[in-house]
């Protein structure tokens, strides 16, 4: 019905250019399944959620000139001037915030002499008013009792250190440390010899940094008021409309109490994660172009291919059309020698496509490429083959047999 033994004994004595095709084909397979693969991936990561209200949010981060010894109590006034601008609904200082540069982590032992740490989490340390600003969602217990908070310089005192009480998880770093149990009430070791009792969990909240996906949401907050002068950050919430309203009032503000500081950055969270995953959309958006020239050029060559054997197989044609072959006939018989060429090149791509793979993921420490990306890849080229050899292949249809014996 199809012709696929003429078909056959044609494509034989045209090796060559069939196996040109075939890898043509091939190649472009294994590269546009990975390619889509990778683009799946970068959007993902681009799309994961953090856990706070972006879109209420601001941060501001100064710096000192040389070393302030009131930067405990202009800290506390910072917070008191922050909080009453006209719009601000919570303001927070904590040392790092998602999407920052640089991330703070330390290990979580369950046991006070546990040699080997059960994991890292980020670690974010905030005053009163941090869970409200962040926005974050308590799942089980609850927020830190006022009398649970301690100052940064007094942890940093080596005889008087105080212990920290109490620690909040993530429920992705309680999950972790106590599988199947609820973490409430259960005690780890983060920070210092003492331990810390778990009084809440929070839904997520994404740790800072370029973390992988599977400790992506590994954080947890600890109850410790931190300074203006130690790298910290300002968080004010607003409504998302005031953002830029808030903001530049808070500079003013800040800039009234003490003159003598060095902003470093201001921005809206929606900026910081803009400019935080600025090269996966860069990446994304060259995977595209890659792609879009690989089957381009796999169309070109196939085109190519298609014409010149029009041009070779006239007489065959023309014999054929003699005989009572339809127009339909001759187009369906270029399109099936297509499809069967593209077929052969699709499987051994295919397989072309899961040994890259297997090379990013040692080289690169990608993830296993899933099956599903396989006929996204073959459909594609599939669709590319009939639809690039159709105009060569209704030029041969369009031969009246006359010609077509008589050009030979």
């Amino acid at each position: 019905m199809f012709d696929i033994r003429p078909i056959l004994s044609t494509l034989r004595r045209h090796k060559t250019a069939s196996a040109l095709i075939v890898l043509e084909i091939a190649l472009s397979c294994a590269i546009i399944c990975n390619a889509v693969f990778l683009i799946g991936s970068r959007i993902e990561r681009i799309e994961r959620p953090s856990g706070v209200a972006e879109s209420e949010l601001v941060r501001i981060q100064l710096t000192g000139i040389g070393k302030d010894d009131n930067a405990e109590a202009l800290s506390r006034e910072d917070i008191a001037a922050l909080q009453a601008i006209p719009g601000v609904k919570a303001v927070a200082l904590t040392n790092q915030i998602p999407f920052g540069n640089s991330s703070s982590n330390t290990s979580i032992n369950l046991k006070p002499d546990q040699e080997v740490p059960t994991m890292s989490a980020g670690m974010y340390l905030g005053d009163e008013q941090l869970l409200e600003t962040l926005g974050l969602k308590l799942m089980a217990g609850r927020d830190f009792n006022s009398d649970e908070y301690v100052d940064y310089s007094a942890l940093r005192s080596p005889d008087t250190a105080p212990g920290i009480p109490a620690v909040i998880l993530t429920r992705a770093t309680a999950e972790k440390l106590f599988p199947g149990a609820s973490a409430i009430g259960q005690s780890i070791y983060a920070m210092g010899e003492e331990p810390n009792k778990v009084v809440g969990v929070v839904e997520t909240l994404i740790r800072p940094g370029n973390a992988g996906p599977a400790e992506l949401h590994h954080s947890m907050i600890l109850p410790v008021r931190v300074t203006y002068d130690t790298g910290s950050n300002y968080l004010l919430r607003t409504d998302p409309e005031r953002r830029e309203e808030v903001l530049q009032a808070a500079i003013s503000k800040l800039d009234q109490l003490n003159p003598n500081r060095i902003l470093l950055k201001n921005e809206t969270f929606e900026v910081l994660r803009d400019k935080f995953y600025a090269q996966d959309r860069a990446m994304v958006w060259l995977l595209v172009a890659v792609i879009v020239g690989l089957l381009v050029v796999t169309a070109l060559g196939i085109v190519g291919l298609a014409s010149f054997w029009v041009q070779q197989r006239t007489k065959q044609i023309g014999v054929r059309r003699a005989l009572g072959a339809t127009r339909g006939q001759i187009l369906r018989y270029f399109q099936t020698e297509n499809f069967l060429l593209a077929t052969v090149g699709i499987a051994l791509g295919m397989a072309l496509a899961y040994g890259i793979n297997l090379l990013l993921m040692e080289h690169y420490e990608l993830a296993r490429l899933p099956a599903l990306y396989l006929p996204v890849g073959a459909v594609a080229l599939w669709v590319l083959g009939q639809v690039a050899v159709f105009g060569p292949a209704r030029r041969a249809a369009a031969v009246p047999p006359a010609v077509a014996t008589r050009s030979v």
